[in-house]
């Protein structure tokens, strides 16, 4: 027979013994990073969910360049982000939609404000039939559906816009966000433009009472990810997402009728035709008041351009008691503003260099206190 105590015995003492020096090595690594740390400025921000994507490819680079700042941000979506910057919870923030003239007045040179980036807001959906097919709609057929006007996807003003496509007689269940969404903001303010006697202005904003819900085929979802999760779980369904996480998540996503009457699909180019019109509805400050420009960009004329296309903006304040951090913000606008623009994420597109011009006069606005 084996004897096997002696081996045991001896495997537990090499265990006991790496396991001891496991944890000196991992006390010491502690220690050398808290000792790397010690020079590190660390920025928060929080905010929308429309420019993610963007953001997290922006301050990973922007790190890689600058070891010594860490920038965090936690997407909340724009309503908390406001609410939190505000609060001054965070350092900096992000919201889709420009703060409005209520609160801008209010705020008024505490705080800067910078459209950084141009994105949209797509419709995705479930709809087996359709096969190969890209789904077309109108202003009036979205807010028909969200206003529970119209509830079967064979309803005659869909089955007008798609005459290729034979559409089943099932019922649509429409998916919006449950949380404050700038994203939400967009569409509304889309819907609105588009068809304002059936999306009234009441039902614009960050949330709002869905009429889709009242009618019983309503869902709501937490972020764009609870949008997602819902339409590709859920046949027959319909809602709206940031178009780089639609690419990412390879949603289908529709054609859109513009202003103009012209079916477009989402893109880098036809968003870019779309903010085009709007630079000049534009402060030339960052203390200007932008609370006009999503009305601007939204169902903006022109062949091609994207109807529900918007800025993204960020958050600043213009005093920072800590000289590092007051250093460190600036570096950021500076990327952001500069070498950022060239690093634009699929789904986004860059602002214009003459915004990129008023968005970098905040260096000159923010100091320390």
């Amino acid at each position: 027979m084996v004897n096997i105590e002696r081996p045991l015995i001896i495997l537990l003492v090499v265990l006991i013994a790496s396991v001891i020096l496991g944890l000196a090595l991992s006390s010491q690594s502690v220690q050398n990073i808290s000792k790397s740390e010690g020079n590190v400025v660390k920025l928060l921000g929080s905010g929308a969910t429309f420019p993610y994507p963007q953001l997290i490819k922006w301050l990973i680079d922007f790190h890689k360049e600058h070891p010594d700042i860490v920038i965090n941000y936690n997407p909340t979506g724009s309503g908390t982000g406001q609410s939190q910057f505000f609060a001054r919870v965070v350092d900096f923030a992000g919201s889709d939609p420009p703060v409005s003239n209520v609160v801008w007045q209010r705020w008024k040179g505490k705080f800067v404000q910078m459209p950084y980036i141009l994105g949209g807001v797509v419709i995705t959906y479930n709809l087996p039939e359709l096969g190969g097919n890209q789904l077309k709609l109108d202003g009036e057929a979205i807010a028909s559906i969200f206003a529970a006007r119209i509830q079967y996807w064979d309803d005659p003003k869909i089955a007008s816009l798609n005459p290729r496509v034979k559409l089943p007689h099932k019922r649509i269940i429409a998916v919006h966000r449950s949380d404050a969404s700038g994203t939400t903001q967009i569409f509304t303010t889309f819907l609105h433009k588009a068809a304002p006697r059936i999306w009234p202005l009441s039902l614009v904003g960050k949330t709002v009472e869905w009429p889709v819900d009242k009618a019983g085929n309503g869902v709501g979802g937490k972020g764009n990810q609870g949008i997602a999760q819902v339409v590709t779980t859920t046949k027959y369904s319909i809602g709206y997402v940031e178009l780089s996480f639609a690419l990412e998540e390879k949603m289908p996503v529709a054609l859109v009728k513009n202003k103009e009457g012209k079916f477009v699909k989402p893109c880098a180019e036809t968003i870019t035709s779309a903010a085009a019109g709007a630079l000049s509805y534009l402060p030339d400050s960052p203390l200007g008041d932008f609370s006009n420009d999503l009305n601007a960009i939204v169902y903006a004329p022109g062949e091609n351009s994207y109807p529900i296309a918007s800025f993204s903006h960020l958050l600043f304040y213009t005093r920072y008691e800590d000289p590092a951090k007051l250093e460190a913000i600036k570096e950021f606008i500076r990327y952001v503003n500069g070498e950022g623009q060239s690093k634009i994420v699929s789904g986004y597109a860059p602002i214009p260099e003459g915004l990129r011009k008023i968005n970098l006069k905040a260096l000159d606005i923010i100091r320390g206190s």
